[in-house]
């Protein structure tokens, strides 16, 4: 037909256009910037090649040099008003919401997901970062936590109705995106995304009617392979060392350095992308999984296992020292085991505690300070530092001022 527009002549311009506009439409208005071509790194595409990655997905990065600037952000959930607050408190983002923290490096230990409704524009977030990070030098790790995992796994105990909504608006979009691409005749089907809900039961279970839509979303979404876990989380590591520190999510037990640390990263990320049917218990599901563990951040120094801690150190080369999130920090960020383990979630989204941004900065020279918004903290850090200089540690909170919070579903 005449009328009909001819879209041989320009497929991947209206390709682009289309997922742009839905980008922007599920994100809560952001443009992407253009993503790193992965074949200008010759050791990317040299391992693309590599008969030991036959699925030709370059290697995750599990070890990073020590940075001249380093930051470390605990759990999110679901609330982006206070992720932009904790970046804005470490100066990594400009009144704009742009890249502003040059050459520095930031860890985000997980935990974006569930407990609020702002989970896909987290994502979005983090990936715009992540990207205008690397155009000046900066990077922007991200961290699969257990809500991640229990999302991935069909876990949605832990799910908001706003969170609900918002895959359902996700989904709608998607279809939006579909179906303006097949309006346009001579365009390559391999083009057009495949429908989310393929292969998604109608009805589930226990689930109310109205909400129905919102759960077959999320887990057309977030299931292996899905478009949002294979796009977002997929990316994630579950273990990284940055210099003298290594962050995980719940904690590592010597098993877990036994397995080996890469082996742990390219398993999960390979699961999530839907490239393996299953992945070990022991890395990512249960008590002492690396996601879930709560060895190093009980509420008391003394009922944390500190040998254990220290062994699992020692067989990590030139790491002294692990972050950690998952267990709500009432007092905000402390340390224990001699500030061997510092945990770092201050329950600051207002799904969980409510409270105020903290992040963790560690220097050039692998010094250690806290960056918190609660002034009734400053005094009580600046006598701390005062007294703990010569170590090092920055304005740590003493250890016996520690205290954990358990959050209900």
């Amino acid at each position: 037909m005449e009328s009909q527009i001819n879209c041989q002549i320009l497929p991947s311009l209206l390709s682009s256009f289309v997922d742009t506009l839905v980008d922007f439409s599920v994100s809560g208005g952001l443009f992407l910037p253009p993503e790193p071509n992965p074949n200008s790194d010759p050791i990317t595409a040299q391992n693309a090649k590599n008969p030991k990655y036959p699925t030709c997905l370059a290697p995750l990065q599990t070890v990073f040099p020590q940075p001249t600037r380093l930051i470390a952000i605990g759990d999110l959930h679901g609330d982006l008003f206070k992720a932009k607050q904790a970046l804005r408190l470490a100066g990594l983002i400009d009144p704009n919401d742009r890249w502003s923290g040059g050459s520095s490096t930031v860890v985000q230990v997980g935990d974006i997901l569930d407990r609020g409704g702002d989970e896909i524009k987290l994502l979005y977030f983090f990936e715009k970062l992540k990207r205008e990070a690397a155009k000046v030098g900066g990077t922007v790790i991200t961290m699969n936590g257990n809500h991640e995992i229990m999302n991935v796994d069909g876990d949605f105990r832990y799910v908001t109705p706003h969170g609900l909504k918002e895959f359902e608006n996700w989904a709608m979009w998607q279809h939006v995106g579909n179906f303006m691409k097949k309006m346009c005749g001579g365009l390559d089907g391999n083009v057009v995304i495949d429908d989310p809900f393929d292969g998604m039961p109608k009805e589930f279970r226990g689930i109310k009617p109205e909400l129905l839509n919102g759960v077959r979303a999320r887990m057309a979404a977030l299931r292996p392979n899905g478009l949002i876990s294979k796009r977002f989380l997929s990316k994630n590591q579950t273990v990284v060392v940055v210099g003298e520190s290594v962050f995980v999510h719940g904690g590592l037990l010597p098993k877990h350095v036994v397995y080996g640390l890469e082996r742990v990263n390219e398993e999960v990320r390979d699961w999530i992308h839907g490239l393996k049917s299953k992945v070990a218990n022991q890395l990512v599901r249960g008590r002492n999984s690396i996601v879930w563990l709560r060895n190093f951040s009980n509420e008391l120094a003394k009922d944390c296992d500190c040998s254990t801690l220290e062994h699992v150190l020692e067989t990590i080369p030139g790491v002294k020292r692990m972050i950690m999130g998952h267990t709500i920090q009432e007092h905000g960020i402390n340390g224990v085991c001699s500030n061997r383990a510092i945990r770092i979630d201050v329950g600051m989204s207002r799904g969980c505690n409510n409270g105020l941004p903290e992040v963790l900065e560690i220097n050039d020279k692998s010094e250690v300070k806290i960056l918190t918004s609660n002034p009734l903290y400053w005094k009580e850090y600046e006598s701390f530092l005062s007294g703990n200089k010569k170590d090092g540690l920055g304005s740590l909170i003493p250890e016996q001022r520690a205290k954990q919070v358990e959050v209900n579903a």
